[in-house]
């Protein structure tokens, strides 16, 4: 049987920001990513170097993800956009889990400062699109980083929790709400 590396080094990530995403860094381990994507344990030192190489690769991954879906997108698209990230489960769960990925205490203090890092990047990226200088300043910043942490808590509210109407909300009853919510943060 041939093995593609491109497919099992993306099956490889897949199922590891599944597990980072909703178990965390620390109670993940190689042998479930591995055995979820049905690939010896060896394949993650091969492609990553290590469980840490694979997590930064997940982020990193997702930071791509988040680029995208900003490119050319103007403030006014953000509840938008929140709006289809957040009701993700009924379409692409990669796009929830990046999410949850952002928000999952690690346990490891690189891990964790990477996400900092990221957070801290996406709060200054939506001050600045909201019409902030460069760099903003920290009443911008704030309330960018209180629009970002009510997305990321919607989220994990909806990831892990059974609370309706929150739990089953399309992207169309999300919209209104979150188009309120962003007009009433970021004036």
């Amino acid at each position: 049987m041939t093995r593609n590396a491109s497919q099992t080094r993306h099956r490889l990530l897949a199922v590891a920001r599944h597990h980072f995403a909703r178990q965390g860094y620390a109670t993940t381990t190689v042998r479930d990513i591995a055995d979820g994507a049905g690939v010896n344990v060896a394949l993650i030192s091969r492609y990553f170097t290590s469980k840490e190489g694979l997590f930064e690769e997940c982020l990193r991954t997702t930071v791509t993800d988040f680029k995208a879906a900003a490119q050319g997108m103007v403030f006014t698209d953000v509840a938008e956009a929140l709006a289809h990230r957040l009701t993700s489960p009924t379409g692409d769960p990669a796009l929830l889990e990046g999410l949850l990925l952002l928000i999952r205490s690690s346990g490891d203090e690189r891990a964790d400062t990477m996400r900092r890092t990221l957070l801290c990047a996406m709060s200054s990226r939506l001050a600045v699109s909201a019409g902030a200088a460069e760099p903003p300043d920290t009443e911008a910043l704030l309330r960018a980083q209180l629009v970002l942490a009510a997305a990321l808590g919607i989220a994990m509210m909806r990831a892990n929790l059974d609370l309706e109407p929150l739990a089953t909300a399309t992207e169309a009853e999300m919209l209104n709400p979150l188009h309120a919510l962003v007009a009433t943060v970021i004036p």
